[in-house]
């Protein structure tokens, strides 16, 4: 009888270490595949996967949530009302065009649509739905719309300061066809989108293979590697197989600005979208315009080679962009803390900054060093047409520092 209780004892006790590693097993494995299986939201046509950034919330989430407020995320969105910045009330949803043409925009139960519609008549020319938004809206928007694989930009635009619609900046001022979207355009406007043209020239682009707006990726390269590592390896602090800004040289930093902030540029053997973080732009393109010549160097797109042109720059061994700029966070307007940043280098204990500027507009501005030193200058190459008919320059803040009357 002992033995037999012994016995049963003993096969229980088995059966027990038997379920707990089949259990413990299981949970291990599910675990684990949890953090493996990473859906791409997109590839590129290297290979490398594009994942969700809402999947850095997790770890960063601060970060996260204060990158979707910057203008560079908000660039390229899909078109819905809260991304639409223009109106569509009455009275307000109107466009007139010369005086032959009108452009309604209207609000649909599919969509949003621009709808142009010549003064004689009773129907609409054609009817556009508003696809895709291109601009945060700090200055405006233009709009896109997909004809089957075709990205097309649309003729009417908004303008920020005169909070209207407006015909887009080149546009005729006439009645004209949707222009075609080129890979180079949209390379500064969004992560990846992949041409299927077969041509840099073409429109032809694949609608579920593009990454909304600049977003993590196309700072810090691919990170699927580096969630499902620290996913696995949650007592891993040190950030593993990520681009960290800390780790690239000075004009690395500048290059990977410079691709979207230096003007026009010509292509030398690179597509669009094959530039890539720590890479060196100049292999992959070149400025469109004569670098040494001021005159040349548009405010608008041309951050950088305006930097390069300041004494801030030049005196210094390590000014970069984002010695001002915080990639992860909406600045715009934030005085202070531009202030602080050219405080921060102008100022020293011993040598206390002395700012021979007037000393009553020094007070009207509140110590605005940016106002005086970086102000807003008209753009020769960004104009557009506002409702009344006149031509006007977009003003954007210069990045040529200096002393100005």
């Amino acid at each position: 009888m002992k033995k037999r209780v012994l016995y049963i004892i003993s096969i229980v006790i088995i059966l027990i270490g038997i379920i707990s590693y089949f259990t413990l097993h299981r949970k291990e494995s599910s675990y684990t595949n949890e953090y493996i299986e990473i859906t791409p939201i997109a590839t590129h046509i290297n290979g490398m996967d594009f994942i969700d950034s809402a999947t850095c919330i997790e770890c960063h989430a601060q970060i996260v949530k204060d990158h979707y407020k910057t203008a560079h995320f908000n660039s390229f969105q899909p078109a819905n009302k809260q991304t639409i910045k223009g109106s569509f009330e009455k009275d307000k949803n109107t466009l007139n065009l010369g005086d032959k043409v009108t452009f309604n925009f209207t609000e649909k139960d599919s969509g949003f649509y621009q709808e142009p519609i010549f003064n004689n008549q009773n129907t609409p020319f054609y009817s556009a739905k508003m696809d895709i938004v291109v601009g945060s809206g700090t200055k405006g928007q233009s709009y896109l719309m997909w004809n089957n694989n075709n990205l097309l930009q649309l003729q009417a635009s908004y303008f920020t300061p005169t909070n209207s619609w407006i015909n887009s900046p080149g546009a005729p001022d006439q009645l004209a066809p949707a222009r075609p979207v080129l890979e180079r355009c949209l390379e500064c406007h969004t992560t990846y989108a992949q041409n299927i043209s077969g041509s840099k020239n073409g429109s032809k682009f694949h609608k579920k293979n593009l990454v909304y707006g600049i977003d993590c990726q196309r700072c810090h390269g691919p990170v699927k590697k580096h969630v499902v590592h620290h996913k696995q390896n949650p007592n891993d602090k040190i950030a593993k197989h990520i681009i960290k800004y800390s780790s690239l040289s000075r004009q690395q930093r500048l290059d990977a600005c410079a691709l979207c902030h230096s003007g026009l540029r010509t292509e030398t053997t690179e597509r669009a979208f094959s530039f890539a973080i720590g890479d060196t732009l100049k292999k992959f393109s070149s400025p469109d315009y004569d670098e040494s010549s001021l005159e040349d160097l548009d405010v608008h797109g041309n951050q950088y080679g305006l930097l390069k042109a300041s004494k801030c720059f030049t005196n210094s061994n390590s000014l970069n962009c984002i010695t001002c700029h915080n990639p992860h966070k909406k600045e715009r307007g934030n005085i202070s803390s531009f202030n602080q940043k050219c405080m921060d280098c102008h100022t020293t204990i011993s040598k206390p900054i002395n700012c021979s500027g007037d000393k009553e507009e020094i007070k009207k501005t509140r110590n605005n060093c940016i106002q005086c030193h970086m102000p807003l200058v008209k753009s020769k190459t960004m104009k557009i047409q506002i409702p009344d008919g006149d031509e006007v320059s977009v003003d954007v803040r210069t990045h040529l520092i200096g002393i100005y009357k």
